[in-house]
């Protein structure tokens, strides 16, 4: 998948654990997603024990005051979030009938293992996994297009991630400007990191968006992304691991509807009146005989003026008018030419 700007934003709803471990769920997010016009779901592939331990104090147990899931458990929360495994094939295969793509994040080397069997048509590489070069090299060595979260990471981290995919067979890679924050400040997004990254690693640059509303992505189109990856649930009040930073349907399909226009306003440096203008030209000032004159009478300040429409002399012409004679009688309301002097 080679995003870049000739092509309207690619907009993917992140499916994570807004199931509520149900696939009948699972299959309605699919087709709301499918329904609010975006380009592809994404799916988490892992099991509470491939992402930790069963261990339920000390680091194991999350204490944070302002962590959104506070109190719980690195594995239970992950027993809670994920997405069987059983179910990926089920929801792939209702994706392709809805015209949508879908894809998902590994988190170990067996979740690649079990996506490549599902002909994943290519591969997330989350934020917290951003610095697991051992997991980036076995999703390159697919050959696949990798969409990677720059989240928490350090430029010489990302360096790292980027030359790893590019060294391992990755000939596609995009790179998520992500702030790893549940749900994420406006304020410390950064977006003007995007350009830059882009030219620093020479490479299609994106968003993955935990903010709140839809202001930040459509903003982060006119500053280069071309990917957005945003949470999405059926109903916030309906619960669930992420809930509380997802969009419903009817406000991820003003995402794609806003993402898209201001793909679309972006168009080209131009200082012409654009075709769609050149119908207004007409109601531009020029200067019109505003009195009844007769031939020979000098053009004054009070039978010369600048007003709507336009289909006399520009304005900036005024100067040289005034004192001038005109060669016939003249009645109110006539636009001025150079043949009436």
């Amino acid at each position: 998948m080679n995003f870049q700007h000739l092509q309207k934003p690619f907009i993917i709803a992140e499916m994570s654990g807004n199931h509520n471990q149900s696939l009948e769920r699972a299959l309605k997010i699919a087709e709301a997603a499918a329904k609010a016009g975006v380009d592809a779901i994404k799916l988490q592939t892992y099991t509470a024990d491939t992402m930790t331990i069963d261990k339920r104090d000390g680091e194991f147990l999350i204490t944070d005051e302002k962590n959104l899931w506070k109190g719980e458990t690195l594995y239970g929360l992950y027993e809670k979030a994920h997405t069987p495994w059983e179910w990926h094939k089920a929801i792939f295969e209702r994706c392709r009938e809805l015209g949508i793509i879908c894809f998902s994040t590994p988190f170990d080397f067996s979740a690649v293992d079990f996506l490549e069997e599902l002909n994943a048509p290519f591969y997330k590489v989350a934020s917290f996994e951003n610095i697991d070069l051992p997991l980036i090299r076995r999703i390159a060595n697919t050959g696949k297009p990798i969409i990677a979260s720059s989240g928490m990471a350090t430029v010489a981290e990302l360096y790292d991630m980027v030359k790893t995919a590019k060294e391992n067979g990755c000939n596609d890679f995009t790179l998520l400007k992500c702030t790893s924050s549940y749900p994420a400040n406006p304020k410390g997004t950064n977006l003007l990191t995007i350009p830059h990254m882009k030219k620093l690693f020479g490479c299609n640059v994106g968003l993955s968006d935990h903010t709140l509303g839809i202001g930040v992505a459509v903003a982060s189109v006119a500053l280069g992304a071309t990917v957005i990856e945003k949470h999405f649930t059926l109903s916030r009040a309906d619960g669930g691991v992420d809930a509380a930073f997802s969009l419903e349907p009817d406000e991820m399909r003003q995402l794609v509807q806003e993402c898209n226009a201001a793909w679309e306003a972006l168009g080209k440096v131009s200082y012409e009146p654009s075709a769609q203008e050149k119908n207004s030209l007409v109601f531009r000032r020029s200067l019109y005989i505003v009195k009844d004159m007769k031939k020979g009478e000098a053009l004054t300040e009070e039978n010369l003026r600048s007003i709507r429409p336009g289909l006399g002399l520009s304005p900036k012409y005024y100067d040289i008018l005034v004192g001038k004679k005109v060669n016939r009688d003249i009645v109110a309301g006539t636009a001025t030419s150079w043949d009436l002097v």
